[in-house]
Order: structure tokens, then C-alpha cells, then sequence
């Protein structure tokens, strides 16, 4: 056809379909050129408080256990605490290629803010904008090298950051945690609600602090009230992929930097459902 009889050719709206101006845009960012990631998970929450990095945390610590290639990106640049849990300090390394994660006592790759500041406990008194480009920045400058599964640690909510790792990274799926208090049923479904929107798959759930055993007598004890966890993801279409009890030891261990020896027995179906992407 040429140019004039197309100008004169009235488009239609099965013709205009696969048009490229048509298309949706893409967002996603190239990450470093000598990274290569086969599974980017985002582990996010719809509210703080929940142990989302003990969750991200743990699930790093199964993957590496079975011999998997694991890095954990801290995105929570305002409440960073995975490398404290870990035990690791920075300055990271950085040349002209990027800026190289450092190494947990398992080898699970890590970068988080708190590597990079001088002081760890400045606190970062940053924009929106500036914190989503951060995060951009652990994507495109940070040397992940080759991974099995690089898990992204998000802050709670449905805001910048977790808006901008949707867009800006290829993300394969997400685990929601969870906690049972009454109000749990409105913000898991704010934090499935987004993902869907953002055609993202949902995972499962992960409910956190979810009973407390008493360790003379080993009477279970719902310390935040019954859950209802299995009847919210029936409802939403989902799983639920693991139950953590309290366990102040667990939290001892974050404090003192040795999370890297902890090895969850509660997230079993969690990792299964990761292996099998």
C-alpha cells in the first residue's frame, strides 16, 4: 500500500490493535552487565512490623542450603536491616564496572544502603524519587554476578519503592507476610491487590508471629489473637507457604549478627514453591 492510500485508509479498532504505539510501555531496567539473575521474588507487606526481612531472610538461608546462588537486595533504604542481621558492615567495594554486594558467612550475595553510608545509623532523609532511583541503582550498578534467585526485601506499603521494583525489575513472583491480627484481612488484600494490578504473580502468603509455644510445657498460645490466614488465601486464590512462631532466639540471633546459621524449619513449602519456578 502506498503512503498516500494509507493516509487515506481509516483505521479501525481490530486494526490499530497490534499497532506499536498501541502497546504498553515497558519500564524494566537493564541490570549490570555482568549480572545475570534466572528468579527476581519481591517479598513484600502490606504494613510494617510484620518480620518481612526475618521472612527474606530465612527463605535466602533454605535456597543457599540446597546449593542455590542467592543475593538478597535490601530495598528498604529508610529501615535497612538485613546486613546487621547478617553481621556484615560496609564500605562495598566499587570500581568503574559497579559496585560489588558483599558476602554473608553462606555466601548469599547482599546489598543495602547501610553498606554504602559512612555511618550506619545516619538516618536517610531522602524523597520518594531519590529512594526509587536508589533502588533502581542496585539493579543497574550493583555486580550480582550469575544467581539463582535474588530476593528484593521491600518496605511495607504500596508506595514508591515497591511501585518502582514492579516496574523497573523483571520480578517472577512475590511472598506477602503476613501477621494475624484482626486487621491482616485488609492489608494482605492491599498488597495482593497491588501485585495484580501490576500483573504480578502472588506466590503465597507467609504469616509471621503466628503462635508462641511455651517452652516448659509446650502449650501453643496465640498471642495475637486467632488466626484466620487459610480463610483469607482460600478467599484471594492463594496459599498459604508457611507459619513462624515467635521465637526470641531467632531474634537474639538477628541482633547478633549470626542469622546466617539459621536454617527455618516452618517455610519448607515456601522454598518447594521457589524451586519449582
Amino acid at each position: 500500500m502506498s503512503e498516500k492510500e494509507c493516509n487515506n485508509t481509516s483505521c479501525s479498532k481490530e486494526s490499530c490493535e497490534g499497532c506499536p504505539s498501541r502497546q504498553p510501555k515497558s519500564f524494566l531496567v537493564e541490570p549490570n552487565i555482568y549480572t545475570e539473575i534466572k528468579h527476581v521474588i519481591g517479598v513484600v507487606s502490606g504494613k510494617g512490623g510484620v518480620g518481612k526481612s526475618m521472612v527474606t531472610a530465612s527463605v535466602a538461608n533454605l535456597l543457599a542450603e540446597r546449593g542455590y546462588r542467592v543475593g538478597i537486595l535490601d530495598a528498604d533504604i529508610t529501615g535497612p536491616s538485613i546486613p546487621k542481621m547478617y553481621g556484615i558492615h560496609g564500605p562495598a567495594q566499587a570500581d568503574e564496572e559497579g559496585i560489588l554486594p558483599m558476602l554473608a558467612e553462606n555466601d548469599i550475595k547482599i546489598m543495602s544502603i547501610n553498606l554504602l553510608m559512612p555511618d550506619e545509623e545516619a538516618p536517610v532523609i531522602w524523597r520518594g524519587p531519590v529512594i526509587s532511583n536508589m533502588v533502581k541503582q542496585f539493579w543497574t550498578d550493583v555486580i550480582w554476578g550469575e544467581l539463582d534467585y535474588l530476593l528484593v526485601d521491600m518496605p511495607p506499603g504500596t508506595g514508591d519503592v515497591p511501585l518502582t521494583v514492579f516496574q523497573s525489575l523483571p520480578v517472577e513472583g512475590i511472598l506477602i507476610v503476613s501477621s494475624p491480627q484482626d486487621l491482616v484481612k485488609m492489608i494482605v488484600k492491599k498488597a495482593y491487590n497491588m501485585a495484580k494490578q501490576m500483573n504480578v504473580e502472588v506466590l503465597g502468603i507467609v504469616e509471621n508471629y503466628s503462635y508462641l509455644k511455651c517452652p516448659d510445657c509446650g502449650k501453643v498460645m496465640n498471642v495475637f489473637g486467632e488466626s484466620h490466614i487459610d480463610e483469607i488465601a482460600e478467599e484471594l486464590g492463594t496459599e498459604v507457604l508457611g507459619k513462624l512462631p515467635i521465637e526470641p532466639q531467632l531474634a537474639a540471633m538477628a541482633d547478633e549478627g549470626r542469622f546466617a546459621e539459621v536454617k527455618s524449619t516452618y517455610l519448607d513449602n515456601a522454598l518447594q514453591k521457589l524451586c519449582k519456578l
